[in-house]
């Protein structure tokens, strides 16, 4: 199969920057019915290439977010896959509401290191209409030195990883609505649920305008493979055959800087590939982790579109989401005291093709069916949480 362009590479920008205004004033969150929204725009660069420029209502910064898939998929591995932001944004959360919760308990943490296992799977035949993608529960692990009570840590823990807004997408079923557009014209979905208002359209956003400052942290590429475990078996091209059943598992590392950001590391077990680093922050340095969970989500429905119709030889020439989230602010970061919750997403979907309407409501049904962050929305998921707590040092 052959590749195109790695344009990643050979535009030379960074894998994550700010936006600089008035650039991105086109693009402004939803009005925050929850607390707080987010509204990303995600265009497809090449199949596997692509870009998400997300806003936040709760923010003046308008941040542009790359990703790319591995040999898995014929990419790059330029950039990090979808899942791994979803991934880096869950684990920023929750780390965000352990240390707020802590300050206000005043339980004296001399460090905690936050480990996130997701794991996913992806079984049936695409010809068939069969394949179906799964989530499945998170494993977190808090490695804690305090001499606090063992007992108002666990306690501290379980409450802060329920206090987060992401809870609110896992949490009960949170179906995901949508409204789809072919050549600029609205078309009914035949199998993914309709949002029942009319859609958000097209944008047009200058992702080329970056402000000026280093913006190398943001999201780097290590060059360095994750190393294999148990459940690698996913290689060059695996994640293309037409019938599929595997398990996907991702790892995140996530510990507080001195700095006040949070710093990543994500590993990809499964399908096999990078190492990538992400910095995140609530301050507006680094992209929050609603910032990057909704830029995952929006990567993730993206490949899907793209392998669709590439896997059925059926090229579509641009096509771009518009998707709004609306979640609770963090029930300790935000002060509200209340678990999170949040609202089902709306996607828009706009497609450009030369393919009949009834090839693009197929690519939209199977593309919800088959990703893997909207299935992790419409199934309850519970996180999994162990503590490994030693005196400080």
């Amino acid at each position: 199969m052959t590749k195109p362009e790695n344009l990643l590479a050979t535009r030379g920008f960074p894998l994550g920057y700010a936006v600089q205004l008035p650039g991105a004033a086109a693009l402004t969150a939803p009005v925050a019915r929850l607390g707080d929204s987010t509204r990303t725009v995600v265009r497809s660069l090449t199949v596997m290439q692509k870009e998400a420029i997300i806003a936040s209502a709760n923010s003046d910064r308008v941040w542009r977010l790359s990703s790319d898939e591995g040999a898995y998929l014929n990419g790059y591995d330029e950039a990090p896959p979808p899942l791994a932001y979803l991934s880096a944004g869950m684990v920023s959360s929750y780390l965000n509401e352990i240390l707020a919760l802590a300050a206000i308990r005043k339980l004296d943490l001399k460090s905690i290191k936050l480990v996130q296992d997701n794991f996913y799977s992806m079984n049936g035949s695409l010809m068939a209409g069969t394949m179906v993608a799964s989530a499945h529960d998170i494993a977190v692990r808090a490695i804690v030195q305090s001499d606090e009570p063992k007992e108002a840590i666990r306690a501290l823990v379980y409450d802060a990883i329920a206090a987060s807004p992401l809870n609110g997408l896992m949490a009960g079923i949170k179906a995901s609505l949508f409204t789809l557009s072919h050549n600029g014209t609205p078309i009914n979905s035949t199998g993914a649920t309709e949002l029942g208002a009319p859609p958000v359209p097209a944008l047009t956003v200058d992702a080329s305008d970056m402000q000026n400052g280093d913006w190398s942290a943001i999201v780097e590429r290590t060059g360095k493979l994750t190393p294999m475990n148990e459940n690698s078996t996913t290689f060059a091209g695996g994640a293309l055959t037409e019938t599929q059943n595997r398990i996907l598992h991702l790892r995140v590392f996530a510990e507080r800087e001195p700095d006040g950001t949070t710093r990543i590391v994500q590993h990809l077990f499964n399908p096999h590939g990078s190492i990538f680093h992400f910095t995140s922050d609530e301050m507006g340095r680094a992209p929050s982790a609603a910032a990057l969970i909704s830029a995952g989500i929006g990567f993730c429905f993206m490949t899907q579109i793209g392998r669709y119709a590439m896997m059925r030889k059926q090229p579509l020439k641009e096509y771009q989401i518009i998707q709004d989230f609306h979640f609770s602010k963090g029930g300790a970061s935000g002060n509200t005291g209340l678990a999170g919750h949040a609202d089902p997403l709306e996607t828009h979907v706009h497609v450009w093709s030369e393919q009949p309407d009834a090839f693009v409501q197929k690519a939209l049904d199977v593309s919800e069916q088959t990703c893997f962050l909207h299935a992790f929305c419409r199934t309850p998921l519970k996180a999994k949480v162990s503590l490994d707590i030693t005196p400080a040092a």
